[in-house]
This record gives structure tokens, sequence and C-alpha cells, in this order.
């Protein structure tokens, strides 16, 4: 049975378990969209779990995805402003118009699935989940960034689809907005 919970419902046990103590995940502990570059250069994987543990135990900044009880995913959700990076980014808003700073509109920017849990719908049920818990906020509109993937394609680096792939935003009913690279799209659904 898999269950989805905000991350103010989980313990710091159960996000240790599924961010590890090594890879990508452990030493990034969803800090890149949120630090600025020089931030992300300066910081140390440690550093940024203590911001995590920090922003997470003063609010909900995203879900935590149990699969048969075990902790078993994490997908991060705040309001678009709350990830710094984004707002000046070029994969986000080559050819759009709007105000990056809008915190009506709630951006997905990561998810991390455990090992062992893996290819058993746990990132697809957070994309789900992560826009009824951004529409219960106030969040007018709900953005992802993923990567396109192709049958048979190869990624440039595993943990490439920290994003998530566009096929798990498009079964969520996300659409479509712009297509910054062959590989990168901007998905959105209006709550």
């Amino acid at each position: 049975m898999l269950t989805v919970v905000p991350v103010d419902q989980a313990s710091w046990a159960d996000l240790e378990a599924i961010f590890g103590d090594r890879g990508d995940p452990a030493r990034c502990r969803c800090q890149y969209f949120k630090d600025t570059p020089a931030q992300w250069r300066a910081g140390t994987a440690e550093e940024r779990a203590e911001r995590f543990r920090a922003q997470t135990a003063e609010q909900a900044t995203g879900l935590v995805a149990y699969l048969d009880g075990e902790p078993a995913g994490w997908c991060a959700v705040e309001p678009r402003p709350a990830y710094r990076r984004l707002l000046g980014s070029r994969l986000v808003w080559a050819g759009r118009d709007e105000d990056p700073a809008d915190d009506g509109v709630w951006a997905i920017t990561c998810f991390v699935t455990r090992k062992g849990f893996r290819r058993q719908g746990v990132s697809a049920a957070l994309a789900k989940a992560a826009v009824g818990f951004a529409r219960e906020r106030g969040a007018r509109a709900v953005e992802g960034y993923p990567m396109v993937v192709e049958a048979g394609q190869k990624l440039a680096w595993p943990a490439e689809l920290f994003v998530g792939s566009r096929k798990i935003f498009a079964d969520a009913g996300f659409a479509e907005v712009s297509r910054p690279t062959a590989r990168r799209v901007v998905m959105r659904l209006t709550c």
C-alpha cells in the first residue's frame, strides 16, 4: 500500500532513510534550487542536511511517500519564490512572460526514491499528491521542470531524473507549457 503525507507528519529518521548517506540525494538534500550558485559551491553536504532538517521542521516543504509502511520517497513542493535558482533560470523562463516571484504558483523541484522502492509508482504518487497539497495551501497553479526520456534512452548520470520525467507529470494531469531544451520541459497544472 502506498501512502503520501506532508513532511511534518514524517520523522527525521524516515527522511534520513530516504536520502541515505551517500550519492546525490545525500549531498543535495533538496538545496540546489534553494541556493544561489555561489551558496551551492561554498556549501557542504553537512550544512545542506542541517538546512533541510530546519526547513522541514519549520513547515511542510514537501511530501513523504510510504510503501507498506516503509519510508520510500520524497517530493519537494513549495511556492515558486522559495526556489531562488528557478527565478532566473533559462530552463524555466525561455519564451515565457510572467512574474517569476508569483507565490500563487508552486513548484515541484525534486523527487527522491529510496533504493529498493524504485519502479513501484512512488514518484507518480508523489506528483499527484503534490497538486492537492499545493491547492490546499492556496496555489493557483503547480509547475514541474521534468526531463523528456525516450524509451531505451541512456541518462547522462544516474540522478538526472531527480526533477522527474515528463510522463510522471503528464500522468498527474500536467500539460506542457514550454520546451526550453530538447530534453527539458515546463509542465503546469492549473488548480
